[in-house]
């Protein structure tokens, strides 16, 4: 090895790498193959990583990233490969311009670079990836070391990067769409919280895997009490404003691994994974605690105080389908409502 000699720079190394790149993505064969390879999931997160990977074989760099931006003007970072803490700032510059101006971004150092942001650096190189007029997603390069010029790819070789990333944005758009429609179809619209038609899917999955591990499996059912004099005091907008106080009020009770759904009207349910009636005991007694306490609607100048009447099932004690299950924490629930409400009760036995 030869003491004394620095490796290229990356606009260095771009131009070398160019010498090849150009006759691979001017095949007649590759805007088929993007296509192809590009829709074959609809995953965002998997279209994105393939995107990265594709960009890595085109230009090798020490750090590749995918930064999409919905419509609302968020972003995130979808798939990368070599991003450092030390790199995070850097690719939030880039991307941040590219969207905001929807062309190509390349800078030699982006700590003198005027369009960059503080503390940024390093050589860049910035793809918008565009999709029905609107800069859906930016391919970030980056490499920690400035460079002597900015990366150059050349007017011919550029279109036919726009060519073959045209159909990959077009593929991670559908993918995008496909999923927030997926996660619509399964979430209430005012709460956010997951709604009767989840619930059952996971309830019947999480029974068979009960049964399968020997594991209890707890379904709390939850009523608030009086909740219609809200609606008839208040009006149906008030209504549903306590509705999303008190769904956030069970979530924040619940774990990570549960699933919390709107059942209907003022009626939620919570799944229990791995959970015996002592545990969902608990988790009642939190609930019903937290939303005697809370003072509902605030913000409209109001200090409402609600309660909840709560229904526990659990298997093994209670034996049948996951739908009667459900139906015997119901039962439990309605016993604590015939009691005088604000209270908790256990499904005892076999309903059948």
């Amino acid at each position: 090895m030869v003491r004394g000699v620095r490796r290229p720079d990356f606009a260095s190394r771009v131009k070398v790498r160019l010498r090849t790149l150009r006759p691979r993505l001017e095949r007649r064969d590759a805007i088929i193959e993007a296509v192809r390879e590009a829709n074959a999931t609809l995953d965002p997160q998997k279209v994105g990583i393939w995107m990265v990977r594709q960009a890595e074989e085109w230009i090798p760099a020490p750090c590749w990233a995918l930064v999409v931006s919905d419509p609302n003007g968020d972003t995130n970072i979808l798939a990368d490969k070599g991003l450092t803490t030390e790199l995070e700032h850097s690719v939030w510059a880039v991307a941040n311009w590219v969207i905001s101006q929807g062309a190509e971004f390349l800078s030699a150092d982006l700590a003198k670079d005027r369009r960059g942001a503080a503390n940024a650096h390093g050589t860049a190189l910035g793809l918008p990836l565009v999709c029905r007029n609107r800069t859906l997603a930016v391919l970030v390069a980056l490499d920690p070391h400035p460079s002597s010029s900015p990366p150059s790819l050349g007017t011919t070789l550029l279109a036919a990067m726009r060519m073959l990333l045209e159909p990959a944005a077009i593929a991670l758009d559908n993918a995008i769409a496909f999923q927030k429609a997926e996660a619509l179809s399964v979430t209430d619209d005012l709460t956010g919280l997951s709604n009767s038609r989840y619930l059952n899917l996971v309830l019947r999955r999480e029974e068979k895997r009960s049964i399968r591990s020997g594991k209890p499996l707890s379904v709390l059912f939850i009523d608030m009490d009086g909740f219609k004099n809200v609606n008839t005091s208040h009006g149906h907008l008030a209504g549903s404003k306590a509705l999303v106080e008190a769904a956030n009020v069970i979530r924040a009770c619940a774990r990570e691994t549960d699933v919390v759904s709107r059942f209907g009207g003022d009626e939620f349910a919570l799944i229990l994974p791995d959970t015996g009636r002592e545990g969902a005991v608990s988790v009642a007694e939190r609930i019903r605690d937290r939303i005697r306490a809370f003072s509902f609607l605030e913000l409209e100048g109001l200090s409402l105080r609600l309660t909840a009447s709560i229904g526990i099932a659990t298997l093994p004690d209670i034996t049948g389908s996951a739908e009667e299950l459900l139906k015997a924490a119901d039962r439990a629930m309605y016993q604590v409502k015939d009691s005088g409400k604000n209270g908790i009760h256990i499904a005892e036995g076999s309903s059948g």
